[in-house]
């Protein structure tokens, strides 16, 4: 079904009886061309990026609970390609330019919403540091553009400008960035990946792999064994353990929550998205009104979809210390992703050791933003075993080399990242 604004007014005109699923509901068969692990927005793009582009059929997407269940509805929304460095910068700047044309392309309403992403500074050093990454973001063909103080206080006027411990003495902003409904992601993808042949296939748990010298020939699952000539990993979080049942049992990942908060609803406030240089807080303000916020990852392993209080209670204090008027909004709802921690903060779309299975995994904080990217260089590599021009630093042997992208310039621990 092509979706339309005169779809949308038959229907209305109808009783709404000609809508139908999204995507279908099949059983699994026996074998696949192509299996990818994970329902996630990267394992759904890549799926969709493999149809499309690559023209490959008989593609399967295995996911253990529910479409939208895991870490892409369970962000903050926020695109962005504010990037330094070059292993990066490339990347995440391709992954912008596909959010730009995504709703077109898989003809599904995604609201990407354009409002700009603006980084707050509150040093000298700090300012000389976005000097440096917003020439940096020139150079790779970006758009950046400086803020001084009284140039910020006429985008946001209402942040703590005049008895602020940490005073604002400008920003970088990225006019480009914005946000993107997160769920209408992962249905987007799901529709346009179903539309072309591709079986997601829900609430199917991988339990195994079967690896006959060497060579994986498919996977355990809940619901049986299923053959594939290759398998893509995109778990997330759950890619250490995932990957431990093929024999690989030393990531340089680690697992960690990462909370987000809304609000009740609000009228418009916050024009783009802000982030606050003298502490980890980052907010907007979604379509229904609500702030929608985060900070910090909790500082213990964990696999559970929930935090603590202490990181509860930073985050507010930098919403507070930044927008003292937050502290009268009430807060609705919180959730908790479960974020794969690589230890340079910057992801891994690469093969394995062993012949067939792929990976793709270690993305930190930015795993939504770069949705679209991932996708597609995942499928790249997939089909022709070759990394994507944009992806060629995104490779395991990195840490082995000392070639790691550390953007932050924090070092080799996670939860610096």
């Amino acid at each position: 079904m092509h979706y339309s604004g005169f779809k949308v007014i038959k229907e209305a005109l109808t009783g709404h009886k000609g809508w139908k699923p999204a995507w279908r509901d099949p059983e699994p068969q026996d074998r696949y061309d192509i299996v990818i692990i994970g329902g996630g927005g990267h394992g759904l793009a890549t799926a969709y990026y493999l149809a499309k582009e690559f023209g490959k059929a008989r593609i399967a997407v295995l996911e253990k609970g529910w479409i939208g269940g895991g870490n892409v509805g369970r962000n903050t929304t926020i695109i962005r390609s504010n990037y330094l460095l070059d292993g990066n910068e490339p990347f995440y700047e391709f992954s912008m330019k596909l959010w730009e044309g995504l709703e077109q392309d898989f003809n599904f309403n995604a609201m990407v919403s354009q409002r700009g992403v603006l980084n707050l500074c509150h040093t000298d050093a700090q300012r000389d540091a976005y000097r440096r990454r917003a020439n940096a973001m020139r150079l790779n063909g970006v758009d950046s553009e400086l803020l001084d103080a009284e140039g910020v206080r006429k985008m946001v006027p209402f942040l703590n400008f005049d008895s602020a411990r940490f005073p604002i003495k400008g920003g970088l902003l990225q006019p480009r960035g914005g946000t993107v409904r997160h769920d209408a992601v992962a249905w987007g993808y799901a529709r346009g990946a179903d539309m072309r042949g591709v079986d997601i296939i829900q609430n199917c748990e991988v339990t195994g792999f079967r690896i006959e010298n060497g060579k994986v020939t498919g996977v355990e699952t809940s619901r049986g064994f299923i053959g594939a000539g290759k398998v893509g990993c995109a778990v997330a979080g759950s890619s250490g353990r995932v990957m431990a049942m093929a024999g690989i049992n030393r990531l340089p990942i680690e697992s960690h929550v990462l909370q987000a908060f809304v609000t009740e609803g609000l009228k418009p406030v916050i024009p783009g998205v802000i982030t606050y240089g003298a502490g980890h807080f980052y907010v907007s303000q979604s379509d229904k009104g609500g702030l929608v916020f985060g900070g910090d990852i909790d500082g213990y392993n964990s696999y559970a979809q929930r935090g603590n209080l202490p990181v509860v209670e930073d985050v507010c204090e930098g919403g507070m210390s930044l927008m003292p008027m937050i502290g009268r909004a009430r807060l609705l709802r919180m959730w908790g992703g479960i974020m794969d921690m690589s230890m340079d903060g910057s992801p891994i779309i690469d093969r394995t050791d062993t012949d067939g299975l792929y990976f793709n995994g270690g993305w930190c904080y930015g795993g939504f933003k770069a949705t679209p990217a991932s996708g597609w260089c995942f499928a790249h590599l997939l089909a022709t075993d070759t990394p994507h021009d944009t992806a060629k630093a995104y490779r395991f042997d990195r840490f082995r080399k000392g070639l790691m992208i550390d953007e932050k310039g924090m070092g080799a621990q996670p939860n610096l990242h």
